[in-house]
């Protein structure tokens, strides 16, 4: 049997006054958090209020699995080009293994130290090495104001502020073999040796995580959704950033089961909201979500906490992306 599916209403635009034009952030805002909790969504929006307000912005994914091109419903090449017409929005969805063709490849020094064995891009983090060599050449990038950052799952960003340590440790390892067979297991990378190699990509990750420790320069924000498990993985995020040193200014609690015009200042007429009186599902989840919400502002209650709507309709395109920065930017 054949579902009769009713046609989608398109949606009005947005009022121009309830859309904010321009962000309360600092140069560099990353958005982490586990999988699927719509960072993507939080980072376009972002973005995109950002290039509203004038500021040559960058809108970046480090995450494996992009999603920026569908949200943004256009094309986002690997590296940064414009993405929309009128607005100073660029974007880039980092691709590991087409990304640093012409460039010095992190895992291969680290190939090297283990065994020279394998191909680099197989070994276990190298998708992560090559994000963050080609992130810090577009967070140095003089084209941009902004650069607004949809990260890769919470366990590949931690295991990203880690590397230095491990790269220094491997280094050493490197250089006792070599002095100990006088030379015979020289690894060349390009000309260069592995050692030289590896100090260059921790540098490079080491100048990543001094823009993230400083609060002036970079807002890391977690995102979680209402419920109560989600909350606990982004209070556990939190604390390991805090073990680098790294400060979160901003928890942002996504699909919350409420009312758009209870959030910002926008219209409700043309928005879904949910019926928690009439409707016994949305009543429940509600009481699910509010117990949550409340284990939420008890942890982060030295945070700012931004509340973003669930909405009836699939976050794509430019006009329910704008609603969704206007209840960012609400105050």
């Amino acid at each position: 049997m054949e579902l009769e599916v009713e046609p989608v209403e398109q949606l009005e635009d947005v009022a121009d006054a309830a859309v904010p034009a321009g962000v309360d952030a600092p140069e560099y805002v990353l958005y982490g958090g586990k999988g699927g909790v719509g960072k993507t969504t939080l980072a376009a929006a972002t973005a995109l209020a950002s290039a509203r307000g004038g500021a040559r912005t960058l809108v970046v994914s480090t995450d494996p699995a992009h999603s920026l091109s569908d949200t943004l419903e256009t094309d986002i090449p690997d590296t940064p080009a414009p993405i929309h017409g009128e607005l100073p929005l660029f974007g880039a969805e980092i691709d590991p293994e087409t990304a640093l063709e012409g460039r010095p490849d992190p895992g291969a020094p680290l190939a090297g130290l283990l065994g020279g064995a394998g191909d680099a891009a197989t070994m276990p983090g190298a998708d992560e090495a090559a994000a963050v060599w080609l992130l810090l050449e577009y967070l140095d990038d003089e084209r941009f104001e902004r650069v607004v950052v949809d990260t890769a799952p919470t366990g590949h960003t931690l295991r990203l502020l880690e590397l230095p340590e491990l790269l220094e440790s491997l280094a050493d390892q490197f250089s006792e073999v070599q002095d100990r067979l006088g030379g015979l297991a020289g690894v060349g990378v390009s000309g260069e040796s592995a050692p030289e190699s590896l100090g260059e990509f921790s540098a490079r990750v080491t100048r990543l995580r001094e823009l993230l420790q400083d609060p002036a320069q970079t807002d890391f924000r977690i995102v979680t959704v209402p419920e109560e498990l989600s909350v606990a993985e982004s209070e556990r995020l939190r604390d390991r950033l805090a073990e680098f040193g790294i400060p979160v200014g901003t928890v942002v609690v996504n699909r919350v089961l409420q009312d758009p015009s209870a959030v910002a200042d926008v219209d409700p007429d043309w928005l879904v909201a949910p019926n928690h009186a009439d409707c016994e599902f949305c009543g429940r989840r509600w009481t699910v979500q509010r117990r949550a919400l409340a284990r939420a502002q008890e942890l982060f209650r030295e945070h700012d906490v931004r509340r973003v709507p669930l909405f009836a309709e699939e976050v794509r395109g430019e006009k329910l992306l704008r609603v969704v920065a206007a209840c960012l930017e609400a105050d």
